[in-house]
């Protein structure tokens, strides 16, 4: 079931750029569609567009920051993760810094070395009511 949802990702999104091992970007990248990353990116890496998908393999690094909607990790990452959508933690993920994600699919091996946190839509910020202060407090 979960190949199917690929598939039909991979159909909606022809646009595919390639980022070969070995090969090193040093700066931001943005893109539209599907970018896959065997190399290494130093920078962020900014996905434009409610369907952009960033996969990063085995061999692949990013050094920054990760923003995009849909991210398949198997790789490393020494930066924030914030996937609006779907993030998927394959088991050879390694993570150093936060994760916000709306869904999350993590596979047995994958490591996150940092802050994980749910952010849907109807997230909100829950906090514990303060305590009572008793006034007729009894002395001894």
């Amino acid at each position: 079931m979960l190949n199917r949802k690929r598939n039909e990702q991979a159909t909606r999104n022809a646009d595919t750029s390639l980022i070969a091992h070995g090969t090193i970007i040093r700066g931001d990248v943005r893109f539209t569609g599907t970018l896959h990353l065997d190399g290494r990116i130093e920078g962020s890496v900014l996905g434009e567009g409610s369907s952009a998908v960033f996969t990063l393999s085995e061999h692949g690094q990013v050094q920054g920051e990760v923003r995009v909607p849909h991210a398949m990790i198997n790789g490393q990452v020494n930066g924030d993760i914030y996937a609006s959508e779907r993030l998927e933690l394959a088991a050879q993920a390694r993570v150093i810094g936060d994760v916000r994600y709306s869904s999350l699919e993590m596979a047995a091996g994958a490591q996150v070395n940092g802050r994980m946190a749910h952010q849907g839509e109807d997230h909100v910020q829950r906090e514990l009511p303060a305590p009572e202060v008793r006034s007729d407090a009894a002395t001894a």
